[in-house]
C-alpha cells in the first residue's frame, strides 16, 4: 500500500507540474497574438486556455472578447475576427471584410500577429533561464576533473567501443568542458573521441544510434553517466529507518570495498553484485575511518538495499570531480540568458533534424504528454520545473514555426508569399490548407501518444 501510495503521489506530481508548465506556456503564447492584434486593432473574440468544443469550464465575457478555460487540454487559442483558424467559422468569412478584421490588415501587420506568440515563447525562455543563473546559478561538473570516467548503463555504448572508465574528450571534433553537456551531445554523436587505458582514439557512433538510445530507454535502460566510488552517502533521512543497508549498520562516508568477498571499488560493480542476491543476503565489508568492517544485509526483490550514495558536493570535497559553480548578478544574468537560450534551441534544432531522418530512428522517441511529464521530476523541485518550462518554451516557439498550415508558421509561410508576389491567397485556399494542415497535426499528436503508451514507433 505504502508503494502504491508514493507511485500515485509521483503521478500526481509529475502531472500538476505538467499541467502548470503547459498552462504558463500555452496561456503567454496567445497573448502574444492576442497583445498583437489589439496593438493593430483587431477584434479578438476568444482567449482560451485549452479548447471548449461543445462547452467551456469557465467563461466571461469583457468587452468584445470572451476569456475563458476549455474541457480540452490540448492547448489553446485565441479567435481574432476575419482570420481563417481552427475554429472554422465560414460564415463569418462570407461577409464583407470589416476594418476590425484580420483579413483587412496590411500584410505586415498580419505577419506581426502571427509572429506575437513564437516571439513572446522566446522571450520567455530566456527570461526564465535569466532568472534561473540569477537565483540559483551555474553547477557544471568540470568534464577532465574525473577520475574515474564514464559509466555506460547498458551494452549498447559498450558495444561501440565505450568502455567503462573512458574518458570523452570531445564529440564530433567538439571538445568537452563539461560533462552535463556529454549525454545532449552524444545522442547526435557521429564520432566520439575518448581517453581509453591512458591512449586516445576516436570511435565511429552508427547513424541510428539515437534510435537505438530510445529502445534503451523503453525498455528502462539508463545512458551514461559519470563513474561513481562505492562511498555510502547520507541515511539520515527517515525513508532509509527501513531500508536493509541502514539496518545492516552502514553508515555515512562508509567505503565498501568487497561484496561476499569480491573486491568493488565503482558503485555499478556493487550493484551487479548485489543484484544476484535477490531475497538473499550479502556480506559487504567496508572501510570506515581505516577500520574495516562485516556487516551481513538482506536483498530484497528487485536486488537492492536501499543505499544512497554520496552526492556531488562530497566528491568535490574528496577531489573525485570538481564542480565549476557560478553566481550572476541581475545585469549578468541577463545575456547569460540570451546565450542559454540560443544553445538550448541550436541543441534542439540538431535533434529535430535526427527526428526528420527515417534512418536515425529518432522518431521512435516522439512522444506526447506522457513523455513530457515524464522529465518533471518528484518531488516538486523549483528550479528543474523552471528549466523544463524554459526549454518547453523554446520547442513550442520552434514547432510552431514550422511551416505546416494550421500553425503560425504556415499562415507565416502564406503572407510571406503574398508580400513577395503581391497576391493574397484566397480565403477557399486558406480554408482548405487550414483542414490539411489540422489533420497532419492531429495524426502526429496521435502518433506521439501513442508510441507513448503502445509504443508504435518500436521495432517490432
Amino acid at each position: 500500500m505504502t508503494l502504491l501510495a508514493i507511485n500515485w503521489v509521483s503521478v500526481g506530481s509529475k502531472t500538476a507540474q505538467l499541467i502548470l508548465s503547459l498552462s504558463i506556456l500555452v496561456i503567454l503564447h496567445e497573448f502574444g497574438h492576442y497583445i498583437t492584434a489589439r496593438w493593430f486593432k483587431c477584434r479578438v473574440e476568444k482567449f482560451y486556455l485549452f479548447f471548449d468544443p461543445w462547452f467551456s469550464l469557465v467563461k466571461k465575457k469583457i468587452g468584445d472578447t470572451e476569456y475563458g478555460i476549455g474541457w480540452l487540454p490540448l492547448g489553446g487559442y485565441v479567435k481574432i475576427s476575419g482570420m481563417v483558424d481552427e475554429s472554422m467559422d465560414k460564415e463569418a468569412m462570407k461577409l464583407p471584410p470589416q476594418p476590425w478584421e484580420f483579413r483587412s490588415k496590411p500584410a505586415w501587420q498580419r505577419l506581426i500577429i502571427m509572429l506575437g506568440g513564437v516571439t513572446v515563447n522566446v522571450l520567455l525562455a530566456f527570461f526564465i533561464y535569466a532568472m534561473i543563473l540569477f537565483v540559483w546559478g551555474e553547477q557544471k561538473i568540470v568534464n577532465n576533473s574525473f577520475k574515474n570516467g564514464i559509466y555506460c548503463a547498458d551494452s549498447l555504448l559498450l558495444k561501440f567501443g565505450l568502455n567503462n572508465g573512458d574518458k570523452i574528450i570531445a564529440i564530433n571534433g567538439q571538445q568537452i568542458k563539461y560533462f552535463d553537456d556529454i549525454p545532449a551531445k552524444m545522442i547526435t554523436a557521429l564520432n566520439v573521441t575518448v581517453e581509453q587505458n591512458g591512449r586516445q582514439k576516436t570511435l565511429l557512433m552508427p547513424v541510428d544510434l539515437i534510435g537505438q538510445l530510445v529502445e534503451k530507454k523503453k525498455q528502462g535502460v539508463g545512458f551514461i553517466e559519470f563513474r561513481r566510488n562505492a562511498i555510502v552517502g547520507d541515511l539520515s533521512d527517515k525513508m532509509f529507518d527501513t531500508m536493509y543497508a541502514k539496518k545492516a549498520g552502514l553508515q555515512r562516508m562508509d567505503k565498501i570495498i568487497s561484496v561476499d568477498s569480491v573486491p568493488v571499488t565503482f558503485v555499478d560493480e556493487m550493484g551487479k553484485l548485489v543484484e544476484k542476491k535477490r531475497n538473499d543476503s550479502v556480506t559487504i565489508e567496508v572501510d570506515r575511518n581505516g577500520q574495516k568492517l562485516a556487516l551481513r544485509s538482506r536483498v530484497n526483490s528487485d536486488g537492492k538495499i536501499g543505499l544512497p550514495y554520496i552526492n556531488l558536493y562530497e566528491m568535490d570535497s574528496l577531489g573525485l570531480i570538481k564542480i565549476d559553480e557560478k553566481k550572476y548578478s541581475l545585469l549578468e544574468a541577463f545575456p547569460a540568458g540570451v546565450a542559454k537560450t540560443w544553445e538550448k534551441l541550436s541543441g534542439y534544432v540538431d535533434q529535430f533534424k535526427k527526428m526528420a531522418n527515417p534512418k536515425t530512428g529518432a522518431y521512435k522517441g516522439m512522444g506526447g504528454f506522457k513523455t513530457i511529464g515524464s522529465v518533471f521530476p518528484t518531488p516538486w523541485d523549483w528550479e528543474s520545473f523552471w528549466n523544463i518550462t524554459a526549454f518547453l518554451s523554446i520547442v513550442l516557439a520552434f514547432m510552431n514555426l514550422l511551416p505546416i498550415p494550421a500553425l503560425d508558421g504556415g499562415h507565416v509561410l502564406f503572407t510571406l508569399g503574398e508580400m513577395i508576389t503581391g497576391r493574397k491567397p484566397s480565403e477557399k485556399f486558406l480554408e482548405y490548407a487550414q483542414v490539411v494542415g489540422m489533420v497532419l497535426l492531429l495524426s502526429l499528436m496521435l502518433f506521439a501518444n501513442g508510441n507513448d503508451w503502445f509504443g508504435w514507433g518500436r521495432s517490432r
